[in-house]
């Protein structure tokens, strides 16, 4: 299995093809997905990546943590596992 990756800091103008075109340079991509604004299908700046290998995603760290595309530094680095959101905010009401 792959290892995910984060990459943040995107142009707002980067397309899935283009992400995984960038990534494509350091080893296989399994996947490549710009995250975007559920309402206005704008991008919201940042992605996530997915490599077939932990070489190949070290690499691609290694070549493009705060290097500059589209003008901008990108920040890349090991994703993080998604933290489970649950609707309510819990611990309210009062305590006598």
């Amino acid at each position: 299995m792959g290892k995910k990756l984060y990459c943040g800091n995107l142009s707002y103008e980067i397309t899935n093809a283009d992400l995984e075109q960038l990534f494509g340079q350091y080893g296989m991509v399994e996947s490549a997905q710009v995250i975007v604004d559920r309402d206005t299908g704008r991008s919201k700046g940042f992605g996530f990546i997915e490599m077939s290998s932990d070489a190949d995603a070290q690499a691609a760290i290694d070549g493009l943590n705060e290097s500059m595309q589209g003008g901008r530094a990108l920040t890349v680095n090991e994703a993080k596992p998604r933290e489970n959101r649950s609707g309510g905010g819990g611990g309210g009401g009062r305590r006598y």
